[in-house]
């Protein structure tokens, strides 16, 4: 492939949606029990620490209750799975290839029973580069987590290359 079609992979399409912040997802009040959950599935087969799941112990520690996991998704069991995230929406062209370029997390405020989470993504970086297999283009997305209280909870980039 030459640099003019490698060029030609940055549409105006695309640079039209830089920076712009999707529709917010909007998560069911954080339980109790979906944080024992998934803390007694990312601890497997040890048991998870108390401060995920014992209330009256987490009452005794710096945070005062209980907290979630850092990596506890609060969308993870949607009883109805929004169409944008079907995987039909994800297909490429033929010929395409793609790799996950890896992903960046900053994380803020702790997610606490009871908090209701907004999620929001935006593309906010498009950029060409030559890499062994060829021209590629690496597209990074930022997410953004919050609570009920305008808290940043998560800040994520991810990265996807395409070849």
């Amino acid at each position: 492939m030459t640099a003019d079609k490698a060029a030609a992979r940055i549409t105006q399409e695309m640079r039209d949606r830089l920076n712009v912040w999707s529709e917010p997802r909007i998560s069911p009040p954080v339980d109790l029990s979906d944080i024992r959950r998934w803390a007694i599935a990312v601890y497997w087969p040890e048991t998870p620490p108390r401060l995920y799941w014992d209330v009256e112990y987490a009452k005794t520690t710096r945070w005062g209750s209980v907290i979630a996991p850092r990596e506890f998704n609060p969308f993870a069991w949607p009883a109805v799975r929004p169409a944008d995230m079907m995987p039909s929406k994800f297909k490429r062209d033929p010929g395409e290839h793609s790799l996950n370029g890896g992903q960046t997390e900053t994380y803020g405020a702790q997610i606490r029973v009871g908090d209701v989470i907004t999620a929001r993504f935006a593309l906010v970086k498009l950029e060409e580069r030559a890499i062994k297999l060829g021209p590629a283009l690496f597209r990074y997305t930022e997410t953004r987590w919050t609570n009920q209280r305008d808290e940043l909870v998560k800040s994520r980039i991810g990265i996807s290359i395409r070849y």
